[in-house]
């Protein structure tokens, strides 16, 4: 018998947003579940064990709300926590996220890539994995970003701070010859148009959303036949104050959007 399913996505904060645009883009019909866990951002500067704990309650909330399929729209929380959610959840398809490596590796023509991420990310394992599996000959160099979450929590996409931080993380990157930025973080595309202004045209910009949504579609296909898909709904919830998220959600999802608050037992 079909059944009809969701969608869960969630982020530390709006980030996972540039994520579920893709989602959308690639399945119009579904519905979508968004969670930003902006009362706990950033998560580059938490315990794996708190982000774990965090994305284990978000998951749980998701799955309450009918959803099916989840999505880690965060780099940081999926290497933290994308292990301990498949072996709790393990009939759900979990699909997380990952500095795009092996795709920055092949357009570079220079053979030096930059990775533009959190501390938390660059920091995990995963990461380190990545990195043994697909730089090759190549040269990976990885440039923490403090600051660049919170500026994108807050709207500040054009700002005179967000250009400085964006220059001081990148001038190291190109001094050292990197043709090739991976955005390694998915707040990090919604900069993109900035990062567009104060970088050569000649720099390539990696970011792997369209890639997690192909995946997405491909695991629910493979792994759910008996499902059909939702009613092309999309719901917001936060975990944090309701009138910033609602405007900067709003802004970033090119509409109007109304954003709940989470439920006590997930705050």
């Amino acid at each position: 018998m079909s059944r009809a399913g969701a969608i869960g996505v969630f982020d530390s904060g709006v980030g996972g947003l540039s994520v579920l645009h893709h989602i959308r883009q690639i399945l119009p019909n579904e519905r979508l579940i968004y969670v930003a866990d902006s009362g706990h951002v950033p998560y580059g500067d938490k315990s794996p064990a708190y982000i774990e704990a965090r994305s284990i309650a978000l998951t749980q909330f998701l799955i309450e709300q009918g959803a099916d399929a989840i999505v880690i729209a965060c780099n940081t929380a999926t290497a933290a926590a994308a292990h301990a959610l498949r072996v709790k959840y393990n009939k759900l398809p979990i699909i997380g996220m990952e500095p795009a490596v092996k795709p920055a590796v092949t357009a570079t023509k220079s053979g030096v890539v930059g990775v533009l991420a959190t501390v938390g990310t660059l920091e995990s394992a995963r990461f380190a994995a990545l990195l043994e599996r697909y730089a090759g000959h190549v040269k990976i160099l990885t440039q923490g970003c403090p600051g660049l979450v919170e500026l994108v929590e807050r709207g500040e996409l054009h700002s005179v701070q967000a250009r400085h931080l964006i220059e001081r993380y990148t001038a190291p990157l190109f001094a050292q010859g990197a043709d090739t930025l991976i955005l390694g973080c998915t707040h990090y595309p919604f900069l993109a148009p900035l990062i567009r202004e104060i970088v050569s045209a000649e720099i390539t910009l990696v970011d792997t959303g369209a890639a997690v949504a192909r995946h997405l579609q491909q695991r629910i296909h493979t792994e759910l036949p008996a499902r059909v898909a939702g009613d092309a709904s999309t719901q917001f919830f936060t975990s944090g104050d309701v009138e910033p998220a609602t405007r900067i959600m709003s802004a970033l999802w090119g509409e109007s959007v109304v954003v709940q608050v989470l439920p006590t037992p997930f705050l």
